[in-house]
């Protein structure tokens, strides 16, 4: 298939939507894999990272080298996360989860390969899914490798800071939030209560590498797939952005459902500039129907 750019809620020569448009072209391939971003769960109240020019929305998250390196710059992350979860937490999937969950359960999604940290996905029900970057709701210590829930962690933050708390002005897509930084200054950080180390969430931090086995387990889902179908993400991080110049070289088709510019636009088969949470349940009205 040549390159095809439909721009916003309209439409080609036939005046197709571009959810008529993406079912058309699922209806003439077999499997998909689909690489997720922070753009289909901004309709779940999370905030996507990038602008339509896949420019930074905000400051750039903190870095995982940084975050090890200062005691400061651990008290600035959790005292934001530690608010900002009580809205992450509470998030629900939307439509187009929901439509993503139902096209697996169909046969044509082979497998879910996602950027997001916030388990939507399996929420909604799909259960062929790679956390790529890891899961918001479990924490990790650097030393000694233990994991726990959120949940358990949040408790022992609230019981170490009986008294405190902070205004929020805005939250980002890993769950923190913008505070006063003197607000930040006066939290106390819980150590893990295994060893006393270092405790993270278990996720990908910004500077850290994505774990071997799971970019292996993405690769091997490419392979198997007829076609990669892109949506929500700009691909601006090269860990995604590497599964699209796999199924490049592959010769595989790949699709793009995202509002605002990617890094592989120039790679794609289709390109729709829309919102994939629209797009993908007209998708699955039109192939599953009732």
């Amino acid at each position: 298939m040549s390159l095809t750019s439909i721009d916003g809620q309209c439409c080609n020569e036939r005046m197709q939507s571009p959810g008529a448009i993406l079912a058309e072209f699922m209806s003439q391939t077999g499997s998909v894999a689909v690489l997720s971003g922070a753009g289909i769960s901004t309709g779940s109240g999370i905030p996507d990272y990038r602008d339509h020019n896949g420019d930074w929305k905000h400051s750039q998250p903190m870095q995982y080298d940084e975050f090890v390196r200062s005691g400061k710059s651990r008290q600035r992350y959790w005292s934001r996360s530690y608010i900002g979860w009580r809205r992450f937490s509470a998030a629900q999937p939307n439509a187009g989860h929901h439509a993503l969950a139902a096209l697996e359960a169909s046969g044509k999604v082979e497998t879910l390969i996602t950027q997001n940290v916030d388990r939507l996905h399996q929420a909604a029900g799909s259960s062929q899914v790679i956390d790529l970057h890891g899961e918001l709701s479990r924490i990790r210590c650097v030393e000694c490798d233990l994991t726990r829930a959120r949940a358990e962690f949040q408790a022992d933050m609230k019981d170490s800071n009986p008294a405190w708390h902070a205004a929020v002005s805005q939250i980002r897509p890993d769950g923190d939030v913008d505070l006063a930084e003197e607000r930040a200054g006066e939290f106390v950080v819980p150590d893990c209560d295994h060893c006393g180390g270092i405790v993270k969430p278990d996720v990908v931090m910004f500077g850290e590498a994505v774990p071997k086995q799971r970019v292996e387990q993405a690769m091997a889902a490419v392979e198997r797939a007829d076609a990669l179908l892109v949506v929500g993400t700009s691909l601006m991080v090269f860990s995604g952005f590497r599964f699209a110049r796999h199924a490049q070289k592959l010769r595989k088709p790949i699709v793009i459902v995202n509002q605002g510019r990617t890094r592989a636009d120039d790679m794609a088969s289709l390109k729709l500039a829309a919102d994939c949470s629209d797009v993908l349940p007209e998708v699955h009205a039109s192939l599953v129907p009732v």
